[in-house]
Formats: C-alpha cells, structure tokens, sequence
C-alpha cells in the first residue's frame, strides 16, 4: 500500500468518525474528478455543479458505508452516476406531465400571458428592492452576482474576468448570495 493510499483511508477512517476537516480535505481532493466525469456527461455546467455537490452530500451522509475493497473515487462516480440518471428520469415524467398539463390547459381556455400594468409594477418594484440589497453587500460580492446573474456569465469567464481561480469565483458567490438571503430575510 503506498503512502498516499495509506493516507486516504486515514482521512476516510477520520471522516467516519464525524471529523469536519476530514470531509474537507475529501471534497478538495476529488472535486474536479466528480465535477469533470458530470461535465462530459452532462455539458452543463450548472447541472454537472448540481449533481457534484448532491453527489458528496450524498456520500458524506452514507461515509459509513463505503467499502474499503473498492476505491473511493470509484464509489464516489458509481453515486454520482446514479444521481445522474435520477435527475435525467425526472425531467423526462416532468416533461411527460408539463406536455399533459398544457394540452388540458389549452383545451380549458386561452390565457393572456401578458403582464398587466400592476404585474410590470410589482416586477419592477421588486427588482429595484433586489438591486437596492444587493449594494449592502461587499464590492467584490457585488461584483460577482452582477456577472454571474445580471451578466449570465459562466463561472469560467468570470474567473477570467477577475482573474481569480474558478473555485474562488464559486466560494464567493456562494457566500455573496449567502448574504444576500440575510439581508433580504432582515428586512
């Protein structure tokens, strides 16, 4: 058994026994691998971000019962697989059901989908409350959720905006809207 695999059981060992750092240091060591397998299946970075995180929330709840006979990564794959195909059942009964519901909709009557000028008002109101919240929070936060929502740029060309690692782009953003849920529930 060589150091590193000598070392990896000591951290699953560790995360067993409930130590939070353990469960940190599995999540940076096999992040990109479960991130890049779900990437290709996926192509979609949202999706594949989706799954990765269920994915190690999902082993990190069942860590008693990995089985040291098989690696970890592979166990961590095998989890994110089925995730994969779960999510990928699921939308297809939504779609079925979506389908269903608009065709009964459509015989039952015909909607106006236009918003009224009461509907624009309260659009409007609410987006320039958002607005007004999320300039409480810290520049670089700001910054961030302007790209990522306002901009709708993907976590790699905001990282390359900013230059700053992409795990950094997401750790703020997380903590940026984070925040901005406080301060939103606060008023």
């Amino acid at each position: 058994m060589s150091k590193s695999e000598d070392n990896l059981t000591d951290i699953i060992a560790r995360a067993k026994s409930g130590q939070q750092i353990a469960f940190s240091t599995l999540l940076d060591k096999f992040w990109n691998d479960v991130y890049g397998f779900q990437l290709v299946r996926t192509k979609n970075e949202n999706d594949a971000e989706d799954i990765t995180i269920q994915t190690f929330s999902k082993a990190f709840d069942k860590i008693n019962t990995y089985d040291d006979a098989y690696e970890f990564s592979t166990w961590l794959i095998t989890i994110s697989k089925n995730l994969h195909v779960d999510l990928i059942r699921k939308r297809k009964r939504n779609i079925l059901s979506e389908v269903e519901s608009r065709k009964s909709k459509e015989v039952q009557q015909i909607l106006d989908a236009t918003p009224s000028a009461e509907d624009n008002l309260i659009i409007e109101q609410n987006l320039a409350s958002l607005l007004a919240n999320i300039k409480k929070l810290k520049p670089s936060y700001q910054q961030v959720i302007n790209l990522r929502y306002f901009n709708e740029m993907s976590y790699a060309a905001i990282a390359n905006e900013l230059n700053e690692p992409v795990n950094n782009i997401k750790v703020k953003l997380l903590r940026a809207k984070k925040l901005l849920a406080e301060i939103i529930k606060n008023n």
